[in-house]
């Protein structure tokens, strides 16, 4: 099932890793990952203080939980990002173009005042379609 990158002129261009918009076709699994903290699986949190780090942690978390419902991150069409400090924007976009390829997903980030622990510097929720 074909996923595309939506770009116009129209609009300025995305100055992080992810597109103006993504199409794909309404057929298949819909997959709707909760928001992923910087937990690794033995309840520890990964990277305290390093937002490096922690959305390695987060984007594997993601990655996990699309791959149990079978598929990849190719098929996450959208993300949304919730930071502590927006300052760190470049550093969460550097790790995200090892996680994701284009067509890249839509995406929004937002700064919020506090996750569910204080040590989280991220969360991610996503949303994927599964052929």
């Amino acid at each position: 099932m074909p996923k595309k990158q939506i770009s116009t002129d129209t609009l300025h261009s995305p100055n992080g890793v992810f597109s103006q918009a993504t199409t794909i076709e309404a057929t298949g699994r819909l997959v709707f990952v909760s928001g992923m903290t910087a937990r690794r699986p033995d309840g520890s949190i990964a990277g305290a203080g390093d937002i490096r780090e922690q959305t390695r942690q987060v984007l594997e978390n993601v990655q996990a939980a699309v791959r149990a419902a079978g598929g990849t991150l190719a098929d996450v069409c959208r993300v949304d990002v919730y930071v502590r400090n927006m300052e760190d924007f470049a550093k969460i976009h550097e790790i995200r173009a090892q996680y994701f390829a284009e067509p890249l997903p839509a995406s929004t980030m937002v700064e919020v005042s506090k996750l569910a622990h204080p040590d989280y510097l991220i969360e991610i929720n996503a949303i994927a379609v599964i052929s």
